[in-house]
């Protein structure tokens, strides 16, 4: 992993740092570990058999037909710590992932140099800090939804990357403010596509304050790629042609891409509600979208009563394909990109009713509703399209989440 000069100058100043903090205390050897788990066991189904209802790169997913394949998952982590300046965690995670399979996989595995009371410096597989939740979404028990929104959450197929952070705390006034920067790599398999980010780099910003209020501004890029043959054969048969320029667009080959986020949430008392904005951009096929979703729950007693609605919406196709249909000898290879760009019009409009029910300690049920739209023409977030999607599609959800 190459950084560039001025993120390479911040993490050499605060290892620098850390380097001394690490010398006054290498005499106080003081290692202890700590071993924690969260799952969920879900089932779902869905009102058609025409696509199927999945989450973020999964392939199959729900239908008719349910399953527990959806957002079944286990988890354990382990955080140890070697003295009051390192430490280190490693999570492993099995959930259905976009090669169709439960093959745990490590989510987290970083080391952490707290460099002084503020400024910490990790190193490893990170989490991506690209939604309000993104150091929790995959913990059911510490979400009030059943599944994070994905008309939002479901623009990215990926949840971590490789590389290093930097993050500063500190408080002022009523408030906690935390400055985080990120650079590195991602490698992940999305629909059975692996897919490449590299030279992420980003910042995230938060403030939580007292009254129950917290704020988020996020942004990051990089260089989007994808092994695909069938998409290179694609390109290259183009390129051959006087429509090459249409190859470039299509093509997924160290294309730019940045996905920004902002977002407010109030937890104080028995309400608790969330309002999320954010926007995909790419410079390839891969649509670029904005999205957004609003929460509003309300606890009784043991059980907190919800409702969610959300929009996923296509900024652009990014591709504008000049091919001629009325040329016979043409008109496959128009349709081939058009088939590309109408596999990503993901466009839909949810409503969703939800009750959690703390059950037991560590232990949560839910039960959830959605109403999805697609738009005109749209497949949504469905997998496996096979015919046109309804106007409407229900999808029932149940869950158990615990953490242990």
């Amino acid at each position: 992993m190459k950084l560039n000069p001025l993120l390479s100058a911040a993490l050499a100043g605060a290892c620098g740092l850390a380097s001394s903090a690490a010398h006054a205390d290498a005499t106080s050897w003081d290692p202890s570990w700590a071993f924690s788990g969260f799952g969920t066991v879900g089932y779902v189904e869905t009102s058609t058999d025409a696509g199927l209802f999945a989450g973020p790169g999964q392939t199959g997913g729900a239908s008719k037909e349910g399953t527990l394949g959806v957002d079944s998952k286990l988890g354990a982590q382990v955080n140890a710590k070697a003295n009051n300046v390192f430490s280190g965690t490693v999570q492993v995670l099995s959930e259905r992932n976009g090669n169709g399979n439960f093959k745990p996989a490590i989510e987290w595995g970083f080391v952490k140099a707290q460099v002084t009371s503020g400024l910490s410096v990790r190193a490893g597989r990170i989490g991506a800090p690209l939604f309000m939740v993104s150091d929790f979404r995959d913990i059911g028990y510490s979400n009030i939804w059943l599944r994070t929104p994905p008309d939002v959450y479901g623009q990215v197929s990926f949840s971590h990357f490789d590389g290093a952070d930097a993050i500063y705390q500190d408080t002022v006034g009523p408030a906690t403010l935390t400055g985080q920067v990120i650079y590195g790599n991602t490698n992940t398999v999305a629909n059975g596509t692996p897919i490449h980010v590299k030279h992420q780099a980003g910042v995230n910003l938060t403030a939580e304050f007292d009254n129950g209020i917290t704020l988020r501004v996020g942004r990051v890029q990089g260089k989007l790629s994808a092994d695909s043959t069938s998409l290179d054969q694609l390109v290259g048969i183009l390129s051959q042609t006087p429509f090459a320029a249409v190859g470039d667009e299509v093509s997924l080959d160290n294309k730019d891409a940045s996905f920004t986020g902002v977002g407010i949430a109030y937890d104080q008392g028995n309400w608790v509600a969330n309002l999320e904005y954010t926007k995909r951009k790419t410079s390839s096929y891969i649509a670029s979208t904005t999205g957004w979703e609003a929460t509003l729950g309300y606890r009784i007693d043991k059980f907190t009563p919800y409702a969610v609605v959300s929009q996923l919406k296509v900024d652009s196709s990014n591709v504008n394909n000049t091919i001629p249909t009325s040329v016979p000898q043409l008109a496959p290879l128009a349709a081939a990109v058009d088939g590309l760009i109408a596999d990503q019009n993901l466009a839909e409009k949810t409503d969703s009713i939800g009750l959690r029910w703390d059950a037991w300690k560590n232990i949560d049920i839910k039960a959830q509703y959605d109403r999805i739209e697609p738009a005109s023409g749209a497949k949504g977030l469905f997998n496996r399209v096979t015919t046109t999607l309804p106007s409407s599609v229900s999808v029932y959800s149940i869950a158990v989440d615990f953490v242990f």
